[in-house]
């Protein structure tokens, strides 16, 4: 005879770790009323759930216009770690589209997002840097981010955070930095950038030499740059195995060497001949970036002097394939031939 088994257990489709979605436009309200939750398992459950629908970009604004970014934002200081890990994800997924960046300086959520810094685990901490490297790749939200005055707190995360952090802490201070370099250079940003160009990482390295470059930008920056030993530093990296290390290694030293001081410790340092080995690179922004610096430095006798028994090989890059690349060696042509 046969006996009906009955089992406690879900079906194979239902998903314990989440809540069921609400049909429809009721989706997202449900949500919204289960993230203010007071009963903990109910929360974890609507944040798994939500994270997972806003990956559909339609969802976004409504999303938004139903208040789930200010749900979000309280249950930024949940004692919970799953919690904090997955609102801090639904913000970083929300801040990829316009509308969500604008709801962060909405709703002020730059420094709630920004405490998670300090949060004692790293998966909490990386999907906090994600969310603000991903505000700052826009000049409102970079801006948010210096007026926040995070930018010295960022500069010191460098010093003793995980290396996929680091990067995003480089990506964001990269960004920043081009609304203002002050508070980086007052922080001490060259120091520790100059630290991590003997990064094991070729990634953290290149990533170190551009916001270098960037930081270099004003005059202060330059003379900084010289003063922390950078350019000797950024010459050894012309010969790195990753293009992007060179690319950028050789940008940063055309961007010190607009000044004498900078021109003078290059020349001083040996820059002159790595770069002349650049100028045949396979990569166009390494050929583009060593003949901008050659060119700075050929500004000074003692440079032209010794480039002028390179002009040949300088002379056939205005043949190069990339116009940008043709233009940078016909001036630096015109500039070593130079005569008063």
């Amino acid at each position: 005879m046969a006996h009906t088994v009955i089992s406690a257990k879900y079906p194979p489709q239902i998903d314990a770790t989440r809540t069921p979605f609400a049909y429809g436009d009721r989706a997202l309200p449900r949500l919204n009323r289960e993230l203010n939750d007071e009963t903990l398992l109910v929360r974890q459950r609507a944040v798994m759930s939500l994270c997972d629908y806003l990956h559909d970009p339609e969802h976004i604004a409504e999303a938004l216009r139903v208040g789930i970014a200010s749900s979000l934002k309280n249950l930024l200081t949940d004692k919970n770690l799953t919690v904090r890990q997955k609102s801090t994800e639904c913000l970083f997924v929300i801040a990829g589209h316009a509308i969500g960046r604008d709801s962060f300086l909405e709703h002020s959520l730059i420094i709630p997002v920004a405490n998670l810094f300090n949060d004692s685990e790293d998966i909490a901490r990386k999907n906090a840097h994600l969310a603000i490297e991903m505000i700052s790749e826009t000049p409102p939200g970079a801006e948010g981010i210096v007026e926040a005055n995070l930018v010295p707190t960022l500069v010191n995360k460098l010093k003793n955070e995980l290396d996929e952090i680091k990067e995003l802490i480089l990506n964001t201070l990269h960004y920043c930095m081009r609304i203002d370099t002050a508070k980086a250079l007052a922080a001490g940003a060259m120091e520790v950038f100059t630290s991590l160009l003997t990064h094991k990482a070729h990634t953290i390295r290149a990533k170190a030499a551009r916001d270098i470059m960037d930081l270099s930008v004003p005059l202060d920056g330059k003379n900084k740059a010289v003063d922390c030993k950078a350019v000797e530093e950024l010459i050894k990296l012309l010969k790195d195995e990753s293009p992007d290390v060179r690319a950028n290694a050789a940008g940063a030293i055309m961007i010190i060497t607009i000044t004498t001081k900078g021109k003078y410790t290059a020349i001083k340092g040996e820059a002159i001949k790595p770069l002349v080995v650049l100028v045949d690179d396979e990569t166009s922004e390494v050929r583009l970036n060593a003949l901008k610096a050659l060119t700075c430095l050929s500004e000074a006798p003692e440079g032209r002097e010794v480039l002028l028994t390179h002009v040949e090989l300088i002379q056939a890059r205005t043949k190069d394939p990339i116009p940008a690349v043709c233009k940078a060696a016909e001036i630096a042509v015109r500039v070593i031939t130079w005569k008063p």
